[in-house]
């Protein structure tokens, strides 16, 4: 009788202990699926890197990274998500620098990326294309110049969402280059292509990774990319900077919590993330133009300090706005 007292004692005070308040975070992370947003559609750039970390993530830890596109407000709506969610280490954020950028040219935006988020790793840098309609005549930036200048105002490039990487680089080549031609924004990568392809824009300035696959099958016709140096991907392809001294530009993704994230995780998240970039990952991404990054949480913090002070000048003098 005594032991079955104490049984049943032991029993009750696990279970309240199971249902107090911080139990679960005493259990070891990840105990359970990890979310992962990404707030633009599938079948862009950032999905596809997102898709393929969270793979390499999930194998490593055990648990299954669960990617769920929250596409809307120019990425606004997916990052809003996360600022929201609880910082457990179950709901993160992938994203483009269109993340710290965007916010520059709205109105209101329901969050503040230092304030409200943790950064966890920067994953990869990727150098820009500049893609153009293959029944144009333009093979490179020394054509493209002329054929803008022959066409004033006529001529029209895409960007995937307003203040992203494309989105200045395509800025910058407008006012590098003194050219006039129409920005049109589209909600995403992915629908910009299509009508790249199908004609209705002449020029899209996105990562190599969306429009390597349509250059090589001939869709469409890659005359340059934004990096130093000429892209491993597009050995035949010259850079911006070879016509245009000095030019020099680069999309980046990195993986966020939300803000006070436990370090433990943080640093955890980092590992795991640094571990993938190591595997056949890295082959992969590099072959189609990536250049991948690990490093620190502490390196993180600095680059996007650094890269938001950039771009901050680069909104302020184009006046970049959402319309």
């Amino acid at each position: 009788m005594q032991r079955n007292h104490f049984l049943r004692a032991t029993f009750a005070a696990l279970a309240l202990a199971a249902a107090a308040p911080g139990f679960a975070q005493a259990q070891p992370w990840p105990s359970r699926p990890v979310r992962m947003v990404i707030p633009f559609p599938p079948g862009g750039t950032l999905d596809t890197v997102g898709r393929l970390l969270a793979q390499k993530l999930g194998d490593q830890t055990g648990q299954p990274f669960i990617v769920e596109n929250r596409p809307g407000g120019n990425g606004v709506i997916g990052a809003d998500v996360v600022s929201k969610a609880p910082a457990d280490g179950y709901t993160l954020l992938f994203n483009a620098s269109t993340f710290t950028t965007a916010p520059m040219t709205m109105k209101s935006v329901p969050y503040e990326v230092v304030r409200d988020f943790t950064p966890v790793a920067l994953v990869a840098k990727a150098p820009l294309s500049v893609a153009i309609n293959k029944n144009l005549p333009i093979t490179d930036v020394k054509s493209l110049i002329a054929y803008a200048k022959a066409n004033p105002g006529k001529m029209t490039f895409a960007v995937g969402s307003i203040g992203s990487a494309g989105h200045l680089s395509t800025e910058l080549l407008k006012r590098a280059g003194g050219l006039d031609y129409l920005i049109v924004p589209y909600k995403g990568t992915a629908p910009a292509f299509q009508d790249l392809i199908g004609g209705q824009i002449d020029g899209f300035i996105d990562p190599i990774l969306g429009s390597l696959q349509y250059h090589k099958s001939g869709m469409l016709r890659v005359v340059a990319v934004t990096s130093a140096a000429r892209a491993t991907s597009l050995p035949n392809v010259p850079t911006v900077g070879e016509s245009i001294p000095g030019y020099e530009f680069y999309s980046w993704y990195g993986l966020w919590g939300p803000a006070k994230l436990p370090a433990a995780i943080t640093q955890r998240l980092n590992a795991e993330v640094n571990k993938a970039l190591a595997t056949d990952m890295r082959e992969t991404l590099n072959a189609q133009g990536l250049l991948l990054t690990p490093g620190s949480v502490d390196d993180f913090v600095k680059f996007q300090q650094a890269d938001m002070e950039r771009s901050k000048k680069i909104i302020v003098e184009g006046n970049i706005r959402v319309e």
